[in-house]
């Protein structure tokens, strides 16, 4: 196996950036599945950690949601001790089906990631998404009518989770494995046309390509990125408002003459101050909130997630939240 064939190269040197930021001698995890992507960052992640003193940790998840599916973990097992890993974490994800199998796969996995990290005294962990799957989820926001949060995708980094390949193609992780003769499993879940994802994939960026013209995975990646960083500043210029006020007494006139991107996103985040579940609020739980700005009527209040009530009252903005009822003993 060579280190110089050029697939990963290119893979090492993305990696590198990212992990030359680390101290020498800390303990980085690698999440690995068994397909390209993450054994090919498993690979890159060894050797250029061994060059930079670092020691890596390969996380390998059992979402058990196949029959086959500990044959799966223990062959990735044996792969990363073919690459050099002496330290492998195998956690067994409890999948709990909430609001889709894919959502719910992934709750489940970050819990394992996240064990994995306090087990070792791992402060950073290193996930293999590539281009590929940002200009999925590009697509996917698109047809969901998200703004720009989700059209922006995912980010490098965040929290202690990195994603050193977003702009390396999935063919470059195939090629690096099949550079160092490692072979990868092909999860049949990424051709089940099923999955909304999949179907992005197998077929709708394909016909992308081919009336429009090559090159679309690199154009929505970079439009991800711009979007990202868009999307960062617009929320770092409301957070600023929103340090100002009172979440749950806001006065119209503080709110009134901002632009609605920015009045969003700190009513969004009043909402959240006041009770409402992180992440539970949309575009359409902030509509009739925005209606008492832009469409006063003498409307009522709204309700939202978490017993949340938004009303307009003299003037102001008043949120509350209703307590649910107290059981009887």
């Amino acid at each position: 196996m060579s280190a110089k064939t050029p697939a990963l190269l290119e893979l090492r040197h993305a990696l590198r950036f990212w992990l030359e930021k680390l101290e020498p001698n800390s303990k980085v995890c690698v999440g690995v599945s068994g397909g390209a992507d993450s054994l090919a960052l498993a690979l890159a992640a060894m050797l250029e950690a061994s060059t930079l003193g670092i020691n890596v940790v390969a996380v390998v998840v059992d979402h058990g949601l196949q029959e086959n599916s500990s044959d799966i973990a223990a062959q990735a097992e044996k792969t990363l001790e073919k690459i050099g890993y002496q330290d492998i974490f195998i956690g067994k994800a409890n999948v709990i089906l909430t609001d889709g199998l894919e959502a719910s796969a992934r709750r489940a996995r970050y819990k394992v990631f996240n064990q994995a990290l306090e087990t070792f005294g791992a402060k950073e962990f290193l996930l293999g998404h590539t281009k590929n799957d940002q200009a999925e989820g590009v697509l996917l926001g698109l047809a969901r009518g998200s703004g720009t949060k989700s059209l922006s995708g995912m980010e490098e980094v965040s929290g202690p989770f990195i994603r050193p390949f977003l702009s390396v193609d999935r063919a470059t992780t195939e090629e690096a494995c099949n550079e160092a003769g490692i072979e990868f499993w092909a999860d049949p879940h990424n051709t089940n046309i099923d999955f909304a994802r999949v179907r992005v994939r197998e077929i709708i960026l394909p016909l992308i390509e081919k009336e429009i013209g090559p090159g679309i995975v690199g154009a929505l990646s970079r439009s991800a990125k711009i979007l990202r960083q868009d999307s960062s500043a617009l929320d770092q210029w409301a957070e600023k408002i929103f340090t100002e006020l009172d979440p749950l007494d806001i006065e119209i006139s503080a709110l009134e003459a901002l632009p609605i991107a920015i009045r969003s996103r700190v009513l969004r985040l009043a909402i959240y101050a006041a009770g409402a579940p992180s992440g539970s609020i949309s575009a359409a739980h902030l509509e009739p909130i925005e209606a008492l700005f832009s469409d006063w009527r003498g409307q009522g209040h709204t309700s939202l997630p978490g017993g949340v009530k938004v009303g307009r009252i003299s003037g102001r903005l008043s949120l509350s939240q209703t307590k649910p009822p107290q059981s009887k003993k």
